[in-house]
């Protein structure tokens, strides 16, 4: 049996502690792009359609941790008064700040991928896919978060929409 010299023990342990650092350092700050969105939330907001009309929705969003913190689904419905709406399903990944994903809208039959950056209070993406272009922005504040789409090429315009944690 081989024993390990206390000096080479002292740099097995630094080689670890090295090599472990910055694995530890991904998994939190992947964890950190959607800290405290978990859970529900409920608010109100306006959908935005093409010719300029717009109307009051009534939201509830749903967030869930996936793969320990590093990514979230979010399923996000509104209804308003005359039964339109939207129904936004996404699933996110971060990598870092780096944040990835797909995207769906059940109601305009639309899907797609996304891609942006989180700071940890604010996720920024890019939309792609069916036919449809945009950005898409939540920000969170403690208890409270505000949602804002905008496309292009269909005939939802965008979504604003407060929300606060239930």
């Amino acid at each position: 049996m081989h024993v390990m010299a206390p000096r080479s023990m002292m740099r097995a342990a630094w080689l670890i502690a090295l090599f472990a650092l910055p694995q530890a350092a991904i998994a939190q700050s992947a964890g950190s792009a959607f800290t405290g969105l978990s859970g529900s939330w409920s608010g109100n907001g306006r959908v935005k359609f093409d010719g300029g009309q717009s109307e009051a929705v009534k939201c509830v969003a749903y967030y869930k941790d996936r793969d320990g913190g590093a990514g979230v689904g979010l399923a996000v419905r509104c209804s308003s008064a005359s039964g339109g709406g939207i129904e936004l399903r996404a699933n996110l990944a971060a990598t870092g700040t780096a944040v990835t994903g797909t995207w769906e809208e059940r109601k305009y039959n639309a899907a797609g991928n996304l891609t942006g950056q989180s700071d940890g209070r604010r996720i920024s993406l890019t939309i792609d896919g069916g036919g449809l272009s945009g950005t898409m922005t939540v920000t969170t504040n403690g208890r409270k978060q505000a949602l804002a789409f905008v496309s292009q090429g269909s005939a939802l315009q965008g979504v604003d929409i407060d929300l606060s944690r239930d």
